[in-house]
C-alpha cells in the first residue's frame, strides 16, 4: 500500500500497533459523538484490517493523530469511492484533515480511476460538513434516519459527493 505525502501530513498504512492509539482517540467525547454506536476497538479495528476499507494513520512529525479510510465500489456502472476520518480533538483547527482529505482525494482520482467521491457525515456535524464542503463536496441530499448515534437513537446522514475536476 502506498503512503501519501503532504505539506504536513503523512497518511501511511495502518497496522496493528496503531490500535491502542486509534482506540484513544475514538473514544475521546468529540470523536465518539460522531462515530456511532460501534465499539472504539471495532471501529478501530475496521480501520486497520476490514478487507474491503483500505485505512491510512494520520501523522503530523511522526505522531499519529487520527485515520482516514476509503472503500471502493467496482460495479463498473456505478464505480465509485467513499471515505471516512476521524482525527484526535488536538488536532483539529489546523487544516489536517482537509490536508488529508485532499491527498487520498487526488489518490483516488489519478491512481485508483475514479470520478466520484462521496462521504456521509451526520448532517448535524457541521464541522465536518464544513470541511468537506471546503475542498469541493457538496451536498447531495439528506438520508433521514440513517444511522444509530450513540444515544441509541437514528440520526440524519448528509450525502455529499465530489467530481473528478472539483477537488479545491
Amino acid at each position: 500500500m502506498t503512503t501519501l505525502r503532504g505539506e504536513r501530513v503523512t497518511l501511511r498504512p495502518l497496522d496493528e500497533r496503531d490500535k491502542p492509539r486509534l482506540v484513544e482517540i475514538l473514544e475521546e467525547p468529540e470523536v465518539a459523538r460522531w462515530f456511532g454506536m460501534s465499539p472504539a476497538e471495532e471501529s478501530a479495528e475496521e480501520f486497520i484490517s476490514d478487507p474491503e476499507v483500505t485505512g491510512f494513520a494520520i501523522e503530523v512529525e511522526g505522531a499519529l493523530v487520527g485515520a482516514i479510510g476509503f472503500y471502493e465500489e467496482n460495479e463498473p456502472d456505478y464505480r465509485h469511492a467513499g471515505m471516512d476520518l476521524f482525527l484526535a480533538e488536538e488536532s483539529r483547527n489546523q487544516g489536517l484533515g482537509r490536508e488529508a482529505l485532499r491527498l487520498v482525494a487526488n489518490h483516488l482520482f489519478e491512481r485508483r480511476g475514479h470520478h466520484r467521491l462521496v462521504i456521509d457525515p451526520a448532517a448535524a456535524n457541521a464541522r465536518a460538513i464544513r470541511a468537506y464542503e471546503s475542498i469541493g463536496f457538496r451536498p447531495v441530499g439528506v438520508m433521514r434516519s440513517y444511522e444509530r448515534g450513540p444515544d441509541g437513537t437514528f440520526h440524519d446522514g448528509l450525502l455529499l459527493d465530489l467530481l473528478r475536476g472539483e477537488l479545491r
